[in-house]
């Protein structure tokens, strides 16, 4: 009974569709079981899509326990093959159902996953920066070990990167490599600041290694980093000929005489450096001799700063015959070495000779009577000069007249720094008659600050002149950390000129004591004079 009625329901099944498929499936027809095709039918019009695959799975366990006997002369055996191969057939259906489900699982999940631009805007978010695809700047973000691996991460995704600023984050060091093997992503790389990384020798060799994929870079500045002393060779040894780095600054490095040799070394593959800045290695000075007979072959060089570099009389000496080869030469700063005092008397004719110099550093060199003498003649052949530093030295103070011819050609000064001179009253007569005479028209900025032997005289008669200054824009006329002193009649002279400088913005009056109708006057004079002075006192 069972069997017909199956028989039954496949007629009835087969009537809407054997028209049309007569020709297409009359094989696959005669071959099926009645059993097979009722299956199919539940599979198709007869299921929902959300239970399509519960549905056929229930009507085999249904007929499953069934014995149907022969049909359409086939035996048993012969109609159980096909069902256990249907069977087998919808569990491998529903096998690739579930893959084509874990396919889609993966895409969405794909599609949901932030991409490496929109990974970027989020670590930068997180650090509290604008995102910039040209210029990474995480300068003192307190980043942590785990923050450059992800940082490293995300350089593929900045193929347009000219500017990495990772100074001032100490985690730096001794993680450089994880970010280092990455730049070959960021090949128009020009800019690398790692100022106070804590850099290790790991990290400098790793830094030596990137320098073979990183053939734009034109700026590297390694400030800061005590570590790197005695491990310069490990850098400086990678370098290649046509390096075409611009700045490289090392300053405060720890370095030593052996790195000023390794430096020395590579001076000839870098011939377009035209910023060096070695300041603050106080035993690199030992090696200037050797660093100054290869500077030749950076002749573009525009800054150096030697600033603090425990420089001696023969280091100046051997610097003095570099700058023969330097014409292009910007600015020079040799302060704070006190040890080449005396030693300027055979530098004039090279000094002279850097006719595009616009500043010159001289504070705090210990400079000579006869060294203001013979600075005085290579002076007079500096167009150019714009700042001129000579503070901390003493010997200024009462022969400011050996700078005179100089500071009358000096036509381009804008800033003059004469503190800590021990000047006299005689000093600031000179620099006033200088700018009743046209010269020092241009100045900005004048520093007189801890010279307390200037009397108040010597205030009044400064003051009374001071409105030449017409470009003037800070002056400082503090007094040292140790001293007190009142102001006398000057005051009265310093407020009048002040209404007649229309650019002074600031004016240091530290350690000046003022009385309680000058401070009155100096606390209105803004409202009452329609100005916006700072008054540092």
């Amino acid at each position: 009974m069972l069997l017909k009625l199956i028989l039954s329901m496949s007629a009835y099944l087969l009537k809407d569709d054997v028209q049309s498929c007569q020709d297409k499936h009359e094989e696959a027809i005669t071959e099926s079981s009645p059993f097979d095709f009722v299956i199919k039918r539940f599979q198709g019009k007869g299921s929902s899509p959300g239970k399509r695959k519960e549905q056929p799975s229930a009507i085999r366990k249904f007929f499953r326990g069934f014995d149907f006997g022969k049909s359409e002369g086939k035996d048993r055996r012969e109609i159980k093959e096909p069902e256990i191969n249907h069977s087998e057939a919808g569990d491998q259906s529903e096998k690739q159902d579930l893959s084509v489900e874990d396919g889609l699982s993966h895409l969405i999940s794909a599609a949901e996953s932030p991409s490496g631009e929109q990974r970027f805007i989020q670590f930068m978010q997180k650090l509290g920066k604008e995102p910039n695809s040209k210029n990474l700047d995480v300068n003192n973000c307190a980043l942590s070990a785990a923050d450059v691996t992800e940082l490293a991460s995300l350089l593929p995704f900045l193929p347009d990167l000219e500017e990495i600023s990772l100074s001032w984050n100490g985690c730096v060091g001794g993680n450089l490599k994880a970010l280092t093997v990455h730049l070959h992503h960021v090949n128009l790389l020009k800019v690398l600041r790692l100022n106070n990384c804590r850099l290790t020798a790991e990290d400098v060799t790793s830094l030596g290694e990137a320098f073979e994929i990183v053939s734009q870079l034109e700026e590297l500045d390694l400030s800061w980093n005590s570590n790197i002393g005695g491990k310069l060779s490990l850098l400086t040894k990678k370098l290649q000929k046509g390096c075409k780095l611009k700045l490289l600054k090392i300053t405060d490095c720890n370095l030593t005489a052996k790195d000023g040799e390794s430096l020395a070394e590579i001076l000839s593959v870098i011939p377009s450096l035209e910023v060096l800045d070695l300041s603050i290695n106080k035993h690199i000075g030992c090696s200037m001799k050797v660093i100054a007979q290869d500077l030749k072959n950076v002749p573009g060089l525009k800054e150096l700063n030697l600033h603090m570099c425990g420089l001696k009389q023969d280091g100046l000496q051997g610097l003095d015959t570099a700058l023969q080869h330097l014409a292009e030469l910007r600015k020079l700063d040799i302060s704070c070495n006190k040890e080449i005092g005396g030693g300027f008397k055979d530098s004039t004719a090279h000094l002279a000779s850097l006719k595009n110099l616009e500043v010159l550093d001289l504070h705090q060199c210990c400079v000579t009577e006869e060294d203001m003498t013979v600075l005085s003649e290579a002076a007079l052949h500096l167009p150019e000069l714009e700042i001129l530093d000579l503070s901390w030295n003493k010997c200024v103070g009462g022969n400011l007249k050996l700078l005179l011819g100089a500071l009358k050609l000096a036509t381009e000064i804008q800033v003059l720094r004469l503190s800590s001179c021990n000047l006299v009253a005689e000093d600031l007569a000179l620099l006033t008659l200088l700018t009743q005479d046209g010269h020092l028209a241009r100045l900005r900025k004048l520093d007189l600050s801890y010279n307390n032997n200037i009397s108040d005289e010597g205030w009044v008669v400064f003051c009374q002149g001071l409105a030449v200054f017409k470009e003037l824009s800070e002056l400082d006329v503090s007094l040292r950390p140790s001293s007190r002193r009142g102001c006398g009649t000057w005051f009265s002279e310093l407020l009048a000129a002040l209404t007649k400088l229309p650019a002074l913005a600031e004016l240091g009056l530290q350690r000046w004591v003022l009385s309680e109708s000058q401070r009155k006057r100096l606390e209105s004079f803004n409202q009452d004079n329609k100005r916006n002075i700072r008054f540092d006192c």
